[in-house]
């Protein structure tokens, strides 16, 4: 059982930056993917960023390449979201997910694990 807490959303303006943590509980942290999902009002969850076990492997959204960075930190049980150059169209709800296959990570059916999710809203 892994559990996740989101920490980090906030109101920025339009080309700042934030970033995200997720602390997750559990002694099998490193042995899952860990990343981000999105879900802006009145549209579907959307996949942004994931990270393997090691953290030797990224793979990230259209959307959000260049600009977000994923980054985990396993002794602290802690994976990051870097996000700069923030536009409006990235207002969302940010969740923190673990999944037991990298692959599959970007389809939400192969998540195992959500958090609640942290509210990012950019200003124009």
């Amino acid at each position: 059982q892994v559990q996740l807490v989101e920490s980090g959303g906030g109101l920025v303006q339009a080309g700042g930056s934030l970033r995200l943590s997720c602390g997750a509980s559990g002694r099998t942290f490193r042995s899952y993917a860990m990343g981000w999902f999105r879900q802006a009002p009145g549209k579907e969850r959307e996949f942004v960023a994931v990270i393997n076990w090691g953290g030797a492997t990224t793979s990230y959204a259209d959307s959000v390449k260049g600009r977000f960075t994923i980054s985990r930190v396993n002794a602290k049980n802690t994976v990051y979201l870097q996000m700069n150059s923030l536009t409006p169209e990235d207002t969302a709800v940010y969740y923190c997910a673990a999944a037991s296959n990298f692959v599959e990570f970007a389809a939400a059916q192969g998540v195992d694990y959500w958090g609640q999710g942290t509210q990012v809203t950019v200003s124009s």
